[in-house]
């Protein structure tokens, strides 16, 4: 007998398909909204997602809208997509729940910004692939909530205030946090930067506009979707910066990581346990730490940073 979440997995995909042909029979098609991906040596990675939207609208014209209003939307599931990059045309389909997760080879320039164009239908979005340089030895891997953007995860009630009814106008970021990252991408070509956060896919574009409102550096975005999965209720926080972590390491080879994160949830275990395994591939851990003066502990060669917050942890950078 299926367990209760695979019957939720599957009352969730009936609805949904239930929904998606009342709203194209009302005139709904697709909608590609393009996320900015990662990629060197001849491979890229290519994100995006997959909505049913009336003719006339655009999901991502809702700027200002409380968080919220991101969740009531319909994903397109094994929707057809032309993905247009590096002077070529692939076609890729969207998953059960909407997403477009694509690894493409092909002949690359050697590093920058890449444009990148999702096409379902007669609608297209554009987004960059940020290429890291082939000989690049190091890169950032940085959460988001509560180490970029102020959520108060620790306290529940204002964290869902935060995330559901503030605009992302009107979010704050870590004080400091980007003056770190800026300081860590500094003095190398092209050093690849991944926000890794369990926050859904739904505020992927409201998240790209804050990051690049509060000057940080441009990076790919690695994000979940909340719905329920075939062995759980909930998705797997864990699981998924536990497995985007080990992607990273095969995708960049080359590279050695700065973990960037908080306290206030698992990045210290999670962190902890990619470098007691690939300790060759990891140059330190960063953690904001609000509870705690700023300090330095030692993971086996691997640095462990602990500061208030961004200036604090640069201040306590070992040389």
């Amino acid at each position: 007998m299926p367990s209760l979440p695979a019957l939720a997995r599957r009352a969730d995909a009936a609805t949904r398909e239930l929904l998606s042909r009342a709203a194209r029979r009302a005139g709904w098609t697709p909608t590609v909204l393009a996320h900015p991906g990662y990629g060197s040596g001849g491979r890229v990675r290519v994100l995006g997602r997959v909505l049913l939207a009336p003719a006339a609208a655009h999901p991502e014209d809702r700027r200002a809208v409380p968080g919220w209003q991101r969740f009531l939307t319909l994903e397109s599931a094994a929707a057809e997509v032309v993905v247009e990059v590096a002077g070529t045309r692939s076609v890729v389909r969207s998953d059960d729940d909407g997403l477009i997760d694509a690894t493409l080879t092909l002949e690359l320039p050697d590093v920058g910004a890449l444009p990148v164009r999702l096409t379902a239908g007669e609608r297209s979005s554009a987004a960059v692939v940020h290429l890291a340089s082939p000989d690049a030895a190091r890169g950032v891997v940085c959460d988001i909530d509560d180490t970029v953007l102020v959520t108060g995860i620790a306290t529940p009630l204002r964290a869902a205030w935060r995330t559901f009814v503030l605009p992302m106008t009107r979010r704050e970021p870590v004080p400091g946090m980007a003056r770190l990252l800026r300081e860590l991408t500094s003095g190398a070509p092209h050093v690849p930067v991944v926000y890794l956060s369990n926050g859904p896919w739904n505020l992927a574009g409201p998240l790209a506009r804050f990051l690049e409102a509060h000057d940080f550096p441009p990076g790919a975005l690695l994000l979940t979707d909340w719905g329920p999965t075939p062995t759980r209720w909930f998705r797997d926080g864990q699981a998924h910066k536990r497995a985007s972590l080990q992607r990273l390491a095969d995708d960049l080879p080359g590279v050695r990581w700065t973990l960037v994160g908080d306290t206030s949830e698992h990045d210290p275990a999670l962190y902890g346990e990619f470098a007691r395994a690939r300790p060759d591939r990891v140059r330190a851990v960063l953690l904001r730490d609000t509870a705690a003066p700023a300090r330095v502990e030692h993971l086996g060669s691997v640095p462990v940073v602990y500061g208030p917050d961004g200036d604090a942890i640069a201040a306590a950078l070992p040389d």
